[in-house]
């Protein structure tokens, strides 16, 4: 496995971190594991101080906000955020990193990816679904297909030239990329299919290359 063999050169194995403050953490952290890789739990400054990188769950994007907020994460991840660090929301992770929210421009996010979502855009709860979303991640261009869960989930409405679109569903965007910054409108680790936390691992392995390489 790539992230493996980019690992052997390090003295310590990158630490990801879980937020779990709300949501479907637990999830993450199983798939993480089926991967082979060892992730914390993140709830206060000094467990995001151990993390490499960062993974926002779903959940109530309202409440994990508010939670952010009430701990001073926000603040924290911004910081890290902006020195480079890696980090994958899906769902109300998506939201949490939205540079804004359509029809609710009073509800505060993280502001880092340039994107603008609708909440629960393909709609309720009862509206759940699972569906297979081409994905393009890899470096010839060939797309993946995965399987994603979407549950009360978003879709981004408007993306920035800097954003990078990885996929769609029904013309709407579900998947994009700024940076070192990750975000899905679905659930992938509801599924069995780990492609997309591969491709996680894979964008944490070359920073932590390239912070290797700057030291």
């Amino acid at each position: 496995m790539a992230w493996y063999t980019s690992c052997m050169n390090r003295e310590q194995v990158p630490q990801y971190g879980i937020l779990a403050l709300q949501g479907d953490f637990e999830r993450h952290r199983d798939m993480l594991a089926r991967l082979g890789i060892p992730s914390i739990e993140v709830r206060k400054s000094s467990d995001l101080k151990q993390a490499d990188a960062l993974i926002l769950p779903g959940g109530e994007s309202t409440t994990i906000i508010k939670l952010l907020e009430r701990s001073g994460l926000d603040e924290e991840i911004q910081v890290r955020a902006a020195a480079g660090m890696p980090i994958y929301g899906t769902c109300a992770g998506l939201i949490v990193l939205a540079k804004g929210i359509e029809q609710h421009p009073e509800q505060p996010t993280l502001g880092l990816v340039d994107v603008i979502v609708a909440r629960n855009a393909f709609g309720r709860q009862i509206d759940s679904f699972e569906a297979d979303i081409p994905l393009t991640i890899r470096e010839d261009g060939v797309q993946s297909e995965v399987r994603g869960v979407f549950i009360r989930a978003p879709y981004i409405t408007e993306a920035a030239t800097a954003v990078q679109v990885l996929g769609r569903y029904n013309e709407k965007i579900v998947a994009v990329r700024q940076g070192n910054l990750l975000a899905t409108a679905f659930h992938p680790e509801l599924t069995n299919d780990s492609t997309v936390h591969s491709y996680f691992i894979e964008i944490v392995s070359q920073h932590l290359k390239q912070l290797g390489g700057e030291q």
